[in-house]
């Protein structure tokens, strides 16, 4: 006759090994999330990455962008200099980590400015009939000049600054969004939802602030970071002719303009600003394909 021993007062006894074992954790949404757009990933890995290069520049080891050494001008790259220093003496690495604010300011402010102006103006026109005729022909007025030459022309009047390089680009670039929403809001203003609410005799601003507007934030955010994309090759196109920010402010154009005279004996001062802008812009266009193909419900995959 086997007898059980109980175990003394205040004594716990030990759980089991299954009680211990947490449950198979499942993936983030996030992790999932990205796993399922990998375009996305790798595209806002890469901006952050710039991101923090900017924010971060003093860190970076480097010195000061505007530091003029005439004795140590045009030194190749080495383990002093690494992207080596330009005619005046200034060192490259430096003026190029430097350079990539300019290019985010430009491109994140012309991307808010363009979408939230191009955004207002497609949500009146596309829904007031009376509106549209009139605001469209000018959207189409605007578009029939070439992006860039629109930005020459409005930077000829005013003074070189960065300010002023955000507000011309954005010119330039709210036609492109305007049209796009009012496509959008043409469609959506046949809606039946859209329809019930007009008969029910609800006002136009929160019909359009209530059905038209939640519809129409995709296609925008996709449509910033392409504008985004281009408003960073725009501002180095202006800085690069010499219409762009000021020559004392480092940015990418500034640099590649300030070397192209000795582009075929030293061909580092134009390459390393090249290399970054052109990686900047590849993340930038990679993170808006991908938000493209995740918010568009035909192309999205379910999570």
């Amino acid at each position: 006759m086997s007898t059980t021993t109980l175990p003394p007062d205040g004594f716990t006894p030990a759980p089991k090994l299954a009680d211990v074992l947490p449950p198979r954790k499942e993936r983030s949404k996030l992790g999932m999330f990205a796993y399922r757009h990998p375009t996305i990933a790798v595209g806002g890995f890469m901006v952050s990455l710039f991101v923090l290069m900017a924010i971060f520049a003093p860190l970076l080891w480097t010195v000061d962008p505007t530091a003029l050494a005439p004795a140590r001008r045009t030194r190749p790259p080495s383990e002093l200099y690494w992207f080596g220093t330009d005619m005046l003496g200034r060192d490259v690495y430096s003026r190029v980590v430097y350079g990539a604010r300019i290019s985010l300011i430009v491109g994140f402010g012309v991307a808010i400015c363009a979408a939230s102006i191009g955004l207002f103006i497609g949500l009146i026109s596309g829904f007031i009939r009376a509106v549209d005729a009139v605001v469209m022909r000018i959207m189409d007025g605007m578009m029939s000049i070439p992006s860039i030459l629109l930005a020459i022309a409005m930077m000829a009047l005013t003074r070189a600054s960065v300010e002023n390089v955000i507000i011309a680009i954005t010119i330039a670039d709210v036609p492109r969004v305007s049209r796009l929403v009012r496509g959008v809001v043409l469609t959506l203003r046949e809606q039946p939802y859209v329809e019930a609410a007009i008969a029910a005799g609800t006002r136009t601003p929160m019909i359009i602030i209530k059905h038209i507007l939640p519809n129409t934030l995709a296609p925008v955010i996709v449509q910033a970071t392409f504008l985004c994309a281009s408003a960073m090759i725009a501002e180095a196109t202006l800085s690069f002719i010499g219409a762009g920010t000021p020559p004392i402010i480092p940015s990418w154009g500034n640099i590649m303009a300030e070397g192209r005279a000795l582009w075929q004996v030293k061909p580092y001062i134009v390459f390393f600003p090249a290399v970054f802008l052109s990686i900047t812009v590849l993340s930038v266009n990679l993170l808006g394909d991908g938000l493209r193909d995740a918010l568009d419900p035909r192309m999205a995959k379910r999570i």
